[in-house]
């Protein structure tokens, strides 16, 4: 363990994990509460109380949030780009008239 990594102990889906947190413990302490109530409600609609069954349909649910999140995140990306040009231009047209 390097001196910047700390120790914090986490429960998921009932089950107990050692991790080591290069930042704040605190923000692993609020992901791994996050993936916890994600598996608890997979498992309250599915009925099911399979720990792996359960950890794979976390993992589509989070990869189907990051997928959406980058589709945002290009769109906006490119909206900001386009405004940009814009911007570009006018400053270009005000800097000719002047």
């Amino acid at each position: 363990m390097d001196g910047s990594s700390k120790p914090v102990r986490v429960t998921i889906f009932n089950q107990n994990y050692s991790l080591l947190a290069s930042g704040e413990p605190g923000a692993v302490e609020e992901l791994a509460l996050s993936v916890d109530d994600i598996m608890h409600r997979i498992s309250d609609e599915t009925g099911t109380l399979d720990g792996t069954r359960t950890a794979v349909l976390a993992c589509l649910h989070l990869a189907d949030q990051v997928r959406t999140l980058q589709r945002d995140l290009e769109r906006m990306k490119g909206a900001f780009e386009n405004k940009a040009r814009q911007f570009t231009i006018r400053i270009d047209e005000a800097l000719e008239d002047a």
